[in-house]
């Protein structure tokens, strides 16, 4: 690490400091769907993130997810991912 690095986050961290980040910047205003936007949000960016570290094999992307090759094909597909 460089001397002027900022520490390592982990990604629990990371999540929390972004989901407290958004309710203050909510303020007043209600959400009651919070889990399905959080979802929306980052299960494409991780999908999308994960095939490109992968090189497009959706065999290795299944592994390093945990998931079985048909779901990580089915959650491609379902946000229209499936050209990576």
């Amino acid at each position: 690490n460089a001397p002027d690095a900022k520490p390592h986050l982990s990604l629990k961290e990371m999540t929390a400091k972004v989901v407290r980040r958004y309710l203050h910047d909510m303020g007043h205003s209600e959400q009651h769907d919070l889990y399905d936007v959080l979802l929306a949000e980052v299960e494409p960016a991780l999908l999308t993130e994960v095939m490109a570290h992968c090189r497009g094999n959706q065999s290795r992307a299944a592994d390093v997810l945990g998931l079985n090759r048909a779901t990580l094909r089915k959650k491609l597909k379902h946000y229209h991912l499936d050209n990576l």
